[in-house]
């Protein structure tokens, strides 16, 4: 309540100067919205100037809500009137007498053709827009990623960069938040990010880039939020497009995108079915140093995956009045994976070979996730006072049944291990939301209520292969069901406004967090914890109730350059995969456990930013600052157990390893002076440092480390754009590990037909096959002597050459051939809400 009332009274201090800085006059209200001229989406933030046409030094005025609306109360006179965003050409009426209250009605904004280029990101139409909590990247034609993947586009986006197994980070920190369209949704993966390699990268509108997130959003992800925007059609009438893609190593993909939109309602559905095989490899030379029948162990690991996958989205919009409207979708996506992985072991005793044997696993995976959403939102008004309530459920069901063999084959044939593993994952997630907005005169209220609550079930069941009796016998030792729950309540409130050229955004957020796991298993718990080789609670529930404040301040230095400043406090809570210890069957020998004794990661997170746009170059920079109590890291450690041909087992465990530290600087330049070439690039350097300990080893480190990106693009004779993307990520390294740095290219032509309504295209991912992760790690035990070392090479997935087509019907036809003459690249592709 202090906090409100310390808000409630600066403002009513500052709205008491501007209203009377000209005397007691009659004082008249100025309202209207503004809107994109393209899409017809409200501007938030954009700035309505009120300037005294006698007196050019008194100034008032106001900012745009969530909902484009503004309200501004000021005396009578007359005024020159601006309304104002960035990247947008300004809309101006002068020597206006205003004498009664005057409704502006609305007001369209139109990019600013003379600037657009400057503010190139990938592609055409790409812009960034910088707001008071967030960047917002529209998203227009990257070639790189045409008929690529939702995975392949993050990865073109500033600030964001995906290993070469998919996991997202932001500015290096992977304790990153993926929602879709503002929610966590089955679209981007229940505690994974596999799902939005399913998805076209077409799909998306816009990538939200949150690093100082305001209350309104959940306080989960240490690093930020990734808010990923989908497409959805506009134009009246029936329309859509269909996307055609085949490529090597084989991959195809089909998918078809209808919107029929009348005045009274919407209706969106997307269809797609992808089929692939993507190649991957590994490699491990682990040496030993004590303990071990082996002194050296190398691995070199074949991985093909066969995934074949359906998904599709169906949903409606109706406009119960002119205010209010309901939505309801439902999607499904329906994937059978067939993985093969080949693991050939070398074993040496000083420098000869001792032994060789293959394994062998052979996993078919069935994966069925649904969603079901209800949106309901009520305009009380034009001044911006809404409500918005939102129900939604999501369900993923998996299944997996894995076979195992290993063998020796040198110096002679023996049997080793054979196993079966057959396992079901289930995970259940409700959502309840509530938002309200206030508007109050020029500034702006919000509070809402968020429940979401998951379950999730891993029923695993081990086989072994006994030869004396020919049959397979339950392993009850790994056999086991592990249930989570994560049940988190949260209730926000904030306060917004801006006073000349200072714009303010204050929120507070009250969230309670109950983590609760049960490990179920015919062990007994001493057994158990002999058995996975670390002591932990196999019945635990916790709560934290915690306060998450946020801040964020921007100042106009001037019509194009504004330096912001942000704090936010953040929490990084375990997932499942994370917290259960059972261990992983890909390797014998170096295998991966969850710790069910995590807690969640806390972290204090400060930003300032710094933008400023010449005509034909912008520039966006920012140094930022973080500090995480209980941060997570992984540890390798001898396990003390061995195979039964006598290896010595490594484990990978994640740990809150005490506290980090990060800091760093990131800048990034788009140029677009020249009609027939675009460029962009960034810089982010950063530094951490980490402070800790674990079963009485030191696992404090600092680290150094920095990635690149540059993109070109280039129109060609008869009309083909040519872009290259370059990538290039650091040396890095941690308390245990240190990785090389690493080159990635992509290339992509691409061409218009048909009159505009197709497109062809034809893109490399990874031209120099060069995205591989080679690692180096070294362990210590207790007494601070050498334990193993292991020096690795992994490669996801190899070099991808892709043929993409795709045609528009019913939609606005490119007006490409009349843009480059404006330097204007505005592409129109539009498209239903694709998932």
């Amino acid at each position: 309540m202090k906090f409100k009332t310390l808000c409630c009274a600066i403002a009513a201090i500052f709205i008491t100067t501007f209203s009377y800085a000209q005397g007691p006059d009659k004082q008249i209200t100025v309202t209207g919205k503004v809107i994109d001229a393209d899409t017809s989406e409200p501007l938030e933030f954009a700035t309505l100037v009120l300037q005294n046409a006698d007196d050019p030094n008194i100034v008032t005025g106001g900012i745009t809500d969530q909902n484009g609306d503004f309200r501004v109360e000021a005396p009578a006179g007359r005024y020159n009137v601006r309304v104002e965003f960035i990247s947008y050409r300004p809309f101006t009426l002068n020597n206006q007498n205003i004498t009664e209250d005057k409704n502006l009605g609305t007001v369209e904004l139109a990019i600013d053709v003379a600037q657009l280029d400057a503010v190139e990101v990938v592609g055409e139409k790409t812009t960034v827009e910088v707001r008071l909590d967030k960047k917002v990247y529209n998203l227009g034609k990257d070639l790189t990623t045409s008929g690529a993947t939702v995975t392949d586009a993050l990865n073109n986006v500033p600030s964001v960069t995906v290993d070469v197994e998919g996991a997202i980070s932001l500015r290096g920190n992977e304790n990153v938040r993926i929602l879709i369209n503002g929610k966590p949704s089955a679209m981007a993966g229940f505690g994974s990010t596999d799902a939005l390699k399913q998805l076209p990268a077409d799909a998306i509108e816009k990538v939200e880039v949150i690093t100082s997130p305001s209350a309104r959003y959940d306080a989960e992800g240490t690093a930020g939020i990734l808010n990923i925007v989908l497409k959805k059609e506009k134009t009246l009438g029936f329309n859509g497009s269909v996307s055609l893609t085949t490529g090597y190593p084989s991959t195809s993909r089909i998918s078809a995108n209808l919107n029929l939109r009348t005045e009274k309602f919407n209706i969106f559905t997307t269809l797609g079915h992808f089929y692939r095989e993507p190649p991957g490899k590994a490699n491990f030379d682990n040496r030993y140093f004590g303990g071990s029948t082996f002194d050296r162990v190398t691995e070199e690991r074949e991985m093909i995956r066969k995934d074949n996958g359906f998904n599709v989205n169906l949903g409606m919009e109706y406009f119960l009045t002119d205010r209010s409207s309901i939505t309801a979708s439902v999607f499904t996506r329906l994937s059978d994976e067939q993985d093969k992985t080949k693991n050939s072991t070398t074993r040496y005793i000083d420098t000869d070979i001792d032994s060789r044997t293959l394994r062998e696993e052979l996993e078919k995976q069935d994966d069925k996730s649904y969603q079901v959403s209800l949106n309901y939102t009520n305009h009380f008004n034009d001044e911006g006072h809404k409500l918005t309530a939102d129900l939604q459920y999501s369900n993923d069901d998996e299944t997996n049944n894995t076979n195992v063999f290993e063998n020796q084959f040198f110096p002679n044939e023996a049997y080793i291990d054979r196993e079966k593993v057959f396992e079901t994952d289930v995970e259940d997630e409700y959502l309840i939301q509530a938002d309200y907005v206030l508007p109050m005169g020029d500034a702006q209220f919000e509070a809402g209520y968020r429940g979401d609550f998951e379950h999730t079930k891993n029923d695993y069941e081990l086989s072994r292969y006994n030869p004396e009796t020919d049959e397979f016998t339950i392993d009850y030792g790994l056999t086991n069901v592990f249930d989570y729950e994560e049940n988190v309540n949260a209730v926000y409130t904030q306060y917004g406004n801006k006073f000349g050229k200072f714009s303010f955004l204050l929120g507070l957020r009250l969230e309670n967090t109950q983590l609760k796991g049960k490990v179920t298993s015919d062990l007994t718990n001493e057994q158990l914890m002999d058995t996975l080789g670390f002591e932990f609670d196999p019945d635990f529930d916790k709560n934290y109730l915690e306060l998450f404040p946020t801040i964020n301040l921007t100042y106009e230095l001037g019509e194009n350059e504004n330096v912001s400043l942000g704090y936010n406090r953040r929490i990084n809570r375990p997932r499942g995969w994370f917290i259960n210890p059972f261990p992983s069957r890909s390797s014998r020998t170096n295998i991966f456990q969850g710790n069910p004794d995590l807690n969640p990661a806390f972290a204090d997170a400060f930003d300032l930013g710094y933008l400023k746009r010449w005509d034909d170059l912008t520039l966006t920079s920012s140094v930022y600052y973080q500090r995480e109590t209980e941060s997570f890291d992984r540890v390798q450690r001898e396990t003390g157990q061995q195979t039964s041909d006598g290896i010595n087992i490594i484990s990978t465990i994640p740990i809150n390893l005490s506290t980090n530290q990060r800091y760093g600087g990131e800048i990034g330049l788009m140029y677009g002076g020249i009609d027939w070439l675009q460029l962009n690039g960034s810089f982010n350097l950063f530094k951490s440092k980490t402070d800790g300990e674990y079963e009485g080893v030191d696992y404090g480190a600092e680290n150094t480390s920095w990635f690149s990106r540059l993109s070109a693009k280039v129109d060609l004779p008869a009309r083909v754009d040519w872009q290259t993307n370059a990538f290039y990520m650091g040396p890095r390294e941690n308390s245990q590990t240190k990785s090389d740095g690493m080159l990635s290219i992509d290339m992509a032509l691409s061409k218009d037909i048909m009159g505009d309504n197709a497109t062809i295209s034809m893109n490399v991912s990874d031209l120099l096959n060069s995205r591989k992760r080679n690692s180096y790690t070294e362990s210590y035990d207790e007494f601070g002597d050498l334990s193993f070392t292991s020096d690795s090479e992994f490669q996801w997935r190899e070099r991808q050459f892709t043929v993409s087509f795709v045609y528009r019907f019913n939609q606005p036809k490119n007006e490409r051939a009349q843009n480059r003459q404006n330097n204007n690249m505005d592409d129109e592709q539009g498209g239903g809400f694709q998932g």
